[in-house]
């Protein structure tokens, strides 16, 4: 099965940081669409942002653009999330995807990561 794994998730203040890594392995990562969601308890899947295949487009979510940036490494088959002035509503489960296209739509994405749990605390 390929499945990207992600990491960097965790407690953070409100108006804090973090980066979040998304590592891949079985796949040619620069085939691939790099994706991120986040899914907090109860509530839909929602789009955060992605980035094609060779880093020349990107899109990103209307809740936090401005505020994060995606970027890759083929190289190092390792995408990234950088998060900044986090929000309480930040809080979430966040998902790392590969797909075929830079959408926001879940249904683009073929391969998913099992989730890194992010928390902003008030």
């Amino acid at each position: 099965q390929v499945q990207p794994v992600e990491s960097g998730g965790g407690l953070v203040q409100a108006g804090g940081s973090l980066r979040l890594s998304c590592a891949a392995s079985s796949v040619t990562f620069s085939s691939y669409t790099m994706g991120w969601f986040r899914q907090a308890p109860g509530k839909e899947r929602e789009f955060v942002g992605a980035l094609s295949r060779t880093g020349g487009t990107t899109r990103y979510g209307d809740s936090v653009r401005g505020r994060i940036t995606i970027s890759r490494d083929n190289a190092k088959n390792t995408g990234y999330l950088q998060m900044n002035s986090l929000k309480p509503e930040d809080t979430a489960v966040y998902y790392c995807a590969l797909g075929l296209a830079t959408s926001g739509m879940s249904n683009s994405y073929a391969y998913w990561g099992q989730g890194t749990q992010v928390t902003v605390s008030s």
